[in-house]
């Protein structure tokens, strides 16, 4: 019997998601080292969606539940102390830190994998091959309304434009990326699929989401290439978003609070077997994994935690015996 639980709001709804995780205890799941609770991106949700599937299998003991309120919402959920892990598609915002800082919540910063934001158009569009960061701020802004005044060779059609909503990380990746920090105006939805389908659904659709939710429909959907500023051209695949070339690449990450990892031994287990597994199950998820030497890096950061903490404990029942 599987001991992993995967929920995502957007899909079942909080109370629902609440209910798997032991009723609507802020702190259930966190004070007991068989079970370990997460939140945030649905991004990284199907990354660790497939870690828990290999885990479950050698740690039945353990339980990992994780859901996917985006990265805004997982954040949210960290910042009140009710999950033990954040799942994000950017890096904590400056304000986040704040909240944790005066709640004195202290964190680790974690990279699991790499992807890449993947523009797409609808199957049927025979003319938009290649953008350029400017041109997706004009059709993203609203400037450009047509694809004509995108590029005056192109027909005079109507834009529809699908984005993620402001609780995704993928929505703050974009508007600092492309549209330096302006706002989206687009059709927005939380549901990723939504968008995906919207495009397809569409003809003269555009949208943009991570690179595996293109891999698992890019026999539905068009990529397009993007053109940086010094004319070089790039279009989202293994190499480029590992190395880091394509114009929109990023890290995925999870955030892990340090009190909790330091007094659950099922959460060390779980972070440990994050870095021991080396980006395969991200890779079976369609996104990128990072250089083996990152995972192992952060496998030594992990474990010094962990023995700085068991050696704080070490000192405590000392102390405490000459006490007595």
């Amino acid at each position: 019997m599987k001991k992993w639980q995967f929920v995502g709001t957007s899909i079942i709804g909080a109370s629902l998601l609440l209910g798997a995780c032991g009723g609507g205890n802020a702190n259930s799941g966190n004070d007991s080292s068989n079970k370990v609770k997460g939140d945030g991106s649905s991004t990284v949700g199907p990354i660790i969606e497939k870690l828990n599937e290999k885990f479950s299998k050698d740690h039945s003991d353990v339980t990992v539940s994780s859901g996917t309120a985006g990265t805004g919402g997982g954040f949210e959920k960290f910042i009140a102390g009710n999950t033990d892990f954040s799942n994000a598609s950017r890096p904590i915002k400056d304000e986040e830190k704040k909240k944790l800082q005066d709640k004195n919540i202290k964190y680790h910063e974690y990279k699991v994998a790499q992807d890449g934001v993947t523009i797409t158009v609808n199957k049927d569009n025979d003319f938009v091959d290649t953008l350029t960061k400017d041109q997706l701020k004009d059709i993203y802004s609203g400037k450009d309304k047509t694809w004509k005044d995108v590029n005056s060779k192109w027909p005079d059609k109507k834009i529809k434009a699908f984005s993620p909503d402001q609780s995704h990380g993928t929505y703050d990746f974009f508007t600092e990326e492309v549209m330096n920090d302006g706002d989206i105006k687009a059709d927005k939805n939380a549901d990723t699929n939504v968008i995906v389908k919207s495009v397809q659904d569409n003809k003269e659709g555009i949208g943009y989401f991570g690179y595996n939710f293109y891999e698992q429909n890019k026999d539905k959907l068009k990529e397009v290439k993007i053109k940086d500023n010094d004319g070089k051209v790039t279009k989202p695949t293994k190499k480029t978003i590992q190395n880091d070339s394509y114009a929109l690449s990023r890290p995925l990450f999870i955030y892990t609070n340090d009190k909790k990892l330091e007094s659950n031994k099922g959460f060390q287990k779980f972070m440990k077997f994050v870095m021991d597994d080396k980006g395969k199950s991200a890779e079976k998820a369609g996104f990128v994994a990072l250089p083996d030497k990152d995972y192992k890096q952060q496998k030594n950061e992990i474990k010094d935690f962990i023995k700085k903490h068991d050696k704080k404990d070490d000192d405590k029942d000392s102390k405490d015996k000459e006490d007595k």
